[in-house]
């Protein structure tokens, strides 16, 4: 018996890459269903029975988001050998990332949410999660640096998370403003020469 029904008329990975793209360049709110749909090549129906929503398509944008062409930090957190390769090539990597022409400039999770209504705080609190989620994991990572003997055991490693999150959070909102990746390098130099030794000699 032949199948009843049209299939979907469209790539759903495509769709989403597509609507991403849309966030990532004009936030949360500026983002209409028309926009997103019109970028996505479906209907608001579609929308609706393929992602849920607004919303719904917004967290899976995000969610993909952070396995593509935001997972640069995790990326580098988990696979250099030192703390200190690990922060460096994440600031690095990132500018690059940033100011890469085919793409908006920034972080999508840094800038997509900076604007909100009451009608979108649950966003606001969505990407404010996942913030703090990557400055934990900068935590981590230093906490296995003084583990290793990396950083000096006095390290503070909460502050340091928090300063290094700041600067990574500054590069993205530096880049949408224009900066290039030359001065967004300038301030990752200026970052790294900060990092911390150890007072005893050897």
């Amino acid at each position: 018996m032949a199948e009843r029904g049209r299939p979907r008329a469209f790539d759903r990975e495509v769709a989403l890459r597509r609507a991403m793209k849309v966030f990532w360049e004009h936030g949360y709110e500026g983002s209409s269903l028309s926009d997103l749909t019109s970028a996505m090549g479906i209907n608001s129906p579609s929308l609706y029975a393929a992602f849920g929503g607004k919303e719904a398509l917004f967290r899976a944008a995000v969610g993909l988001y952070g396995q593509t062409d935001g997972n640069y930090t995790a990326r580098a957190l988990r696979e250099e050998p030192t703390a200190r390769a690990s922060i460096e090539a994440m600031l690095r990597d990132n500018a690059i990332a940033y100011t890469a022409d085919d793409k908006p400039h920034g972080c999508m999770v840094v800038l997509a949410g900076s604007t909100y209504t009451t009608r979108s705080e649950t966003i606001r609190d969505f990407l404010i999660e996942k913030r703090r989620e990557t400055t934990e994991d900068i935590r981590e990572r230093l906490n296995r640096g003084v583990a290793e003997g990396d950083l000096p055991p006095d390290a503070d490693t909460a502050a340091l998370a928090g300063f290094y999150t700041t600067i990574l959070y500054g590069l993205s909102i530096r880049a949408r403003d224009g900066a290039s990746h030359a001065e967004l390098t300038q301030s990752i130099d200026c970052a790294m020469a900060t990092w911390p030794v150890s007072a005893v000699a050897h």
